[in-house]
């Protein structure tokens, strides 16, 4: 390979983000891709919409002063699937489900004959990615048509485009070997050759810069995988005729990552300095005097408003470190809201101390004048910055000395597991493998009309009420109807699991347009937890009343656990957070104590999100992990040994937490299971779990609904590991994302199969 022919001096930049939301403010592709799957629109509305977004988004980045301008960054679904699709590594079952588009679809949601792939949390965040499946048979090929094509766009459109693409070494580290596959990372050198020929190709489009992400980079890595890296960065600089390199992580520190990489001959390094630090830059400094180092210093996870004074002294830190320093967010404005302007409801106060999307490019861009033009340009934004500051500072509702008090004085304790069990059996009287949901119920049309008029004025809140009850009373008929054991509400009344919690707890707040993307075309709107949280009131036990009153088999009383509802929010950065995971979980405590005191016999916390927060470094897991369960069991333990305690967790990597679901000491979890085939089971297993067990039986992310026989074989493997005394039978996941009538249909198999394995027993 010859040397490298970019020059550095002459392309560099001073300002960009490593990333954009792709959903449309108004979640305008979310509509369209939903449209699409029903046939309300054809494939060519579907893209004229995708177009009029990422035009419009790349417009408002070069207009708020960016000079750089990530593309290539918008999807229908995922950017992981989009990379497998770039290197023909799609699983071979979705072949036949036709045209390209449909075949990507399928491997992202299934079909009535396609599994789909396995979905998962995007390192600590709230983003779910779809896991590739790589087996001995895929044979990578290059298809660079989606990144090309979105060059050419922004191209025509005068955007200072820099493409940008998941990194090889990141790919092969979140893909899963299949079928025998053996360790992935050793086939990284078929991917070299691929991403040369893209390189060059993007090259010849018109590209200066290219950005590899490689944030899996951050997490614990081993000398030979970073000695990996290092060849494949070495091999990819040394090509002729290429684009400038920008290598990007974020999510934390580089750690032994960061020289090797500098030794190579990329020209620009992306770092994370708000999860991570300056340190290691500053050590590597002669190793990057030819580099640009891309300082991530303005969060790009988080809503508070950036210190500018705080992020200008980091940035002025790294001059003579490097040889030259552009300012961007500290990872993609994925995972934020568009923008604050909408937000005209929110308090004046709490107002002042955010940013959004937009905010945090205007951010980005005033640290660069400062940097390059200096100070006196930024005069009015860095005292807007001090004054929010220090405004946040001194609000009396970051301070509740009556929560901290009470934290200080309870205990978080219940009796022996087996004590529970007797207790709970006598009272419950269930059959072997009692079949339940997880709580959630279609949200139908009427539900989103009722709510919708509610906050018009269109009805009052008697009139609400009254609508809701009719929609819980046909959630129980239903459920009786199908035979399940353990029956819910159905939760209409709750937009979100965490939203609903939050705008009840002092100490929240709520946006109207806050939404960002959770996976494919679900979107959620984090709540912003700003001050000490406390519960005034009761928030769910009218509803499980009302729902127990129309059955006598039993309901659950629904909650969301203290670590989703800090994990699926925009949580205060002021105090630790094992703190603020305490006071939640006081409140939630609060509210399973009032639902056991009306009757409630089992109570279910949820903690979808517990692997979500988990440090990528093993050095910093366990007190993590301490506290979050912790902040479970203080939420779990006000009840009696006879109410049995529900939680549930899903879509995650759950073997690196398997011995904190057993500290969480619930009597019952239900966990995903349906899309990773019951591996979580063999694990529980070796680390002797002997409570109640629910794996997921029936993948509600995708819309096909599993046969009798599918969901009994999944029963009938998941017997090997557990007995069957212990073991539930559930769907994956909450309903409400799916339709009344797949959802009857795959519950009606689930009943049916359930009684099918009993009669083996």
């Amino acid at each position: 390979m010859t040397t490298a022919t970019p020059d550095p001096q002459a392309i560099r930049f001073s300002s960009t983000v490593l990333g954009s939301p792709r959903i449309g403010p108004r979640r305008e592709l979310k509509r369209a891709v939903e449209d699409y799957w029903a046939g309300r629109v054809d494939r060519a509305g579907l893209e004229a919409v995708a177009r009029e977004l990422r035009a419009r988004t790349w417009a408002e980045l070069r207009d708020a002063g960016l000079d750089s301008i990530p593309v290539n960054t918008f999807s229908f679904y995922d950017h992981v699937l989009d990379t497998a699709v770039m290197l023909g590594a799609l699983p071979s079952r979705v072949r036949d489900a036709g045209d390209e588009l449909e075949r990507y679809f399928a491997a992202a949601r299934g079909t009535g004959e396609v599994l789909p792939l396995e979905m998962t949390k995007w390192f600590d965040t709230n983003y779910h990615y779809l896991v590739p499946e790589i087996g001995p048979d895929v044979d990578f090929a290059l298809d660079p048509s989606k990144v090309v094509g979105e060059l050419e766009e922004a191209l025509a459109l005068g955007i200072a485009a820099r493409p940008v693409v998941l990194g090889p070494i990141t790919f092969l580290l979140l893909s899963k070997p299949v079928d025998g596959a053996g360790v992935l990372l050793d086939r990284v050198d078929e991917l070299v050759p691929l991403y040369a020929d893209l390189l060059r190709r993007l090259a010849e489009t018109g590209a200066t810069w290219v950005q590899l992400d490689e944030p899996a980079l951050v997490a614990d890595r081993t000398p030979d995988e970073i000695e990996i890296a290092r060849r494949v960065y070495e091999q990819l600089s040394a090509l002729s005729g290429r684009p400038a390199i920008l290598v990007a992580s974020y999510f934390g520190d580089l750690g032994p990552a960061l020289p090797a990489l500098a030794s190579t001959g990329i020209e620009a390094l992306a770092v994370d300095l708000v999860a991570g630090s300056a340190a290691d830059l500053l050590a590597a400094a002669p190793a990057l005097a030819d580099k640009l180092v891309v300082a991530g210093v303005v969060d790009g996870r988080n809503v508070w408003r950036a210190d500018l004074e705080r992020a200008l002294a980091t940035l002025e830190s790294l001059n003579g470190a490097a040889g030259a320093v552009a300012v961007s967010t500290s990872c993609s404005l994925l995972h934020v809201p568009y923008d604050l302007a909408p937000e005209e409801r929110l308090d004046p106060a709490l107002r002042s101390w955010l940013a959004f999307g937009a905010e945090k490019v205007g951010e980005v861009v005033a640290l660069s004048v400062a940097l390059t033009a200096g100070r006196a340009l930024v005069a009015d934004a860095l005292a807007a910055s001090a004054s929010a500051a220090a405004g946040r500072r001194c609000d009396p509702r970051l301070h509740n000395r009556g929560v901290r008090d009470r934290l200080a004085a309870v205990a978080a304790d219940r009796g022996p597991a087996a004590t529970r069990r007797g207790l709970q059996e006598q009272r419950l009287e269930l059959p072997l493998l009692p079949t339940t949901t997880i709580g959630s119920y279609p949200q139908t049309s009427r539900i989103r009309v009722a709510r919708a008029a509610l906050r018009s004025g269109a009805i009052d809140h008697e009139e609400y009420v009254a609508r809701m009850r009719a929609e819980i009373a046909d959630v129980v008929v239903l459920q009786e109807k199908l035979g399940l054991d353990v029956l819910v509400h159905g939760e209409p009344e709750r937009n979100d699991m965490v939203q609903y919690f939050a705008e009840q707890l002092d100490g929240f707040a709520a946006t109207e347009f806050g939404w960002v993307q959770s996976y494919g075309s679900r979107c959620v709107r984090p709540p912003i937890l700003f001050g000490d949280v406390s519960r005034p009131r009761p928030m769910t036990v009218d509803w499980t009343v009302y729902a127990q009153s129309l059955t006598d088999k039993p309901v659950k009383g629904m909650l969301t656990g203290p670590v989703t509802i800090l994990a699926w929010s925009f949580v205060r950065d002021d105090i630790p957070l094992a703190e603020t995971a305490r006071q939640v979980g006081l409140a939630i405590r609060d509210e399973a104590v009032d639902l056991e005191a009306a009757g409630a016999a089992i109570v279910q916390i949820d903690e979808p999100a517990l692997r979500e927060l988990l440090p990528l470094r093993a050095a910093d897991q366990r007190v993590y992990l301490d506290w979050s369960v912790a902040a479970f069991r203080l939420a779990s333990s006000g009840v009696a040994d006879s109410t049995q305690v529900h939680t549930h967790l899903c879509y995650s990597e759950f073997g690196e937490i398997i011995d904190a679901i057993v500290g969480l000491d619930a009597d019952v979890t239900s966990i995903e299971a349906a899309r990773s085939h019951m591996e979580v089971l063999d694990d529980l297993d070796a680390v002797g779990f002997d409570l109640g067990i629910g794996p997921g039986v029936y993948d509600i992310h995708s819309p096909r609904v599993p046969a009798i026989e599918e969901i009994a074989e999944s029963l009938r493997e998941a017997l090997k590991a557990v007995p069957a005394q212990r073991l539930w039978v559930n769907p994956d996941c909450g309903l409400k994302t799916r339709g009344i009538a797949e959802v009857e249909s795959s519950l009606r198999n689930l009943v049916a199969a359930a009684e099918v394995v009993r009669s083996e027993l």
